[in-house]
This record gives structure tokens, sequence and C-alpha cells, in this order.
């Protein structure tokens, strides 16, 4: 259950026998020519839109920067092997939920309910009874009886509906880049160290007004269809090292696979975006600069690829720090 609740959203992949199963389209093809042109203005405009390998260097400071996605694909073997020597040569480690926190966050799942659990209510009771029995269909498809689902927290729903029931199988696996950078930094005894607590994802998610998360439900309940091209979108753009232009093409399109308008799909997207990327990113310099300075060598640091580009993208809050941004093989 690897950072389940953040993968699920931002910068999810699928790969090997989920891949073959799943028939998922690149999006950009389809879309229009006015879509197409406000796509390429939004990357040149947005600091850091490309790249998943980045150096940043302050004085005899060195941190490599690199963006994953949480869940596996063989491409991952070349690309691991690859970073190795980058590895070799770092005093640290940072992931956004080590091994450690993992446990933490696991331990939690059984002593803690009240993180995925509503405690005051039933979705059957809040939500209309057409959009529960949506959610019903959507949840049996997917291996998740109805009345389990009746008392989960929507916004652990909405993240559990953004996955395709041809991928649900690869939530046990925990094979991202992330994962194998961390067995790879195991293996050299690299020190590893969290970017954040285990509960950071949950407290994040369960600031968003019970309005807002039952909104992000509707705007999650699509047909699989559109649903397998969105993902396929963002993992062919994840490869291509184009991570602004996957995560614009889904935000772009997401509305027209929905009831809900462009608006309202926007508003729920920038909801998402200031609680998971935004706020997260900001949070995490702090610890990144801490370790930066305690130690002598460089430190490597992997998170999601979505947060590394943009004005409050973590390349560029480096930049504001006085750090210097290359771009580096991946």
């Amino acid at each position: 259950m690897r950072k389940w609740f953040w993968a699920a959203l931002i910068w999810i992949g699928v790969g090997g026998q989920a891949q073959a199963q799943c028939a998922g389209q690149d999006l950009r093809p389809s879309m229009t020519q006015a879509q197409t042109h406000a796509m390429q203005m939004h990357v040149a405009q947005t600091p850091y839109a490309e790249g998943n390998h980045w150096r940043a260097t302050r004085g005899d400071e060195i941190i490599h920067l690199i963006g994953t996605l949480h869940l596996g694909d063989p491409r991952f073997d070349a690309i691991v092997t690859r970073l190795e020597p980058v590895l070799q040569r770092a005093d640290r480690l940072l992931l956004e939920m080590t091994e450690a926190e993992q446990t933490e966050l696991t331990n939690a799942m059984g002593t803690r309910p009240e993180l995925f659990v509503l405690t005051d209510t039933s979705l059957p009771e809040i939500l209309p009874d057409h959009e529960w029995q949506a959610l019903a269909e959507a949840l049996n498809a997917r291996g998740i009886p109805a009345a389990m689902g009746a008392k989960m927290r929507p916004w652990y729903l909405s993240m559990m509906l953004s996955i395709p029931p041809c991928m649900m199988g690869l939530l046990a696996q925990q094979d991202g880049l992330d994962a194998q950078l961390e067995a790879s930094a195991a293996a050299l005894d690299l020190p590893t160290q969290a970017l954040e607590p285990y509960d950071a994802g949950f407290r994040a998610f369960d600031a968003i007004p019970m309005d807002q998360q039952l909104a992000m439900i509707r705007s999650a309940l699509t047909d699989d269809g559109p649903l397998e091209d969105m993902i396929e979108t963002m993992l062919i753009t994840y490869f291509e090292q184009a991570h602004i232009e996957g995560w614009f093409v889904t935000q772009e399109l997401l509305h027209e696979y929905t009831s809900m308008s462009k608006d309202e799909v926007a508003q729920i997207n920038d909801l998402i975006s200031a609680g998971l990327l935004t706020r997260r990113n900001h949070d995490w310099i702090p610890v990144i600069l801490a370790a930066s300075q305690q130690t002598k060598g460089p430190i490597v640091v992997a998170f999601g690829a979505a947060h590394l580009g943009g004005k409050d993208g973590v390349l560029n809050l480096l930049a504001d720090q006085g750090f210097t941004l290359s771009r580096q093989p991946f």
C-alpha cells in the first residue's frame, strides 16, 4: 500500500501485466488545435516543465532530484542502472516515505480507522441515491464491497476510483521507482530519510471540505475507457519526461468525461494541487536543505514527478534558495 493515497491521483503508472490488460491510448492526438496550442503555451510558461532528473548546486552543496512513479514499469530497470552511480556517490536518499514510515502507516490503518473511515455518517446517507448506486457499482468492479465503501471517507474512495479495474492488482506491489531506489540504497548501505510524516497525505486530504470531497467522487465517476486513456497519457508523458504536459492534458480533458463543468473540475483540481502539491513542496524544502547541510557529500531526493515543475515546484523553490539547476540524464 506504499503511497497509494497520492499515487492514485498524481503520476500513477502501469507496467508489465497491467499495461497489457489496460487498453488506454495517448489522448494528445485527439486534442483540438486550440487545446494543443493551450498545452504548448502552458508548458512554455511553466518553470522546469520537463526532465525527471535534475541537479541543484549551491556552493559545495549538491542535490540530485528525481521524479518518480509510485507503481512499477519494466523500463525502470534500465533507469535504476543509470542512476546507480548517483546513489553510490550520495550520502543520503530522501523519499516521500521510507520503509519505517510505511510500517507506521500500516500500523495506523489498524489503530486509527478515523484516518480513512467516516465515524458519524455513511455515504448512502449523504449522497443522492443515484450517485450512491453509481459509486457502489464502480466499487464492485474494483473488488471493493459496497458495504465497506459506504463508510470510507470520500477522498479515499475518489483515489480508488481513479484507478481502473484493469490495474487494481498493482496496488499490492511495491516496485515503483522510489521503492527500487530505496532497495538500491539498502544494498549500498546508504542512509534513507522521509520527507514528511507518514500521515501527511491523510491530513492534506482531510483538510478538504466534505462538500468538495463529495465532488471529488463525482469527478472520479467516469467510464473506465477514458480513465485508462488518462493514465496511459500520464504514463507516456512521464517516460517522455514531459510531466507538466501530461498533467495539463488530463486536467484539460477530465471535465469531458464527467457530469461536472470545466469550472467545477478546475476548482477540485486547485484544491488537490494546493494540498497535495504546493503545500507539501513548501514543507519539504526545509527538510531537503537541512539534509543537504548535514551531509558532506551529495544527497538524492526522489518523489512523484508532479512535484518537480511549476512556480511552486520543488525545483523552482530551490532556485529561489540560490541553487543553480541543471538537467541530468535519466
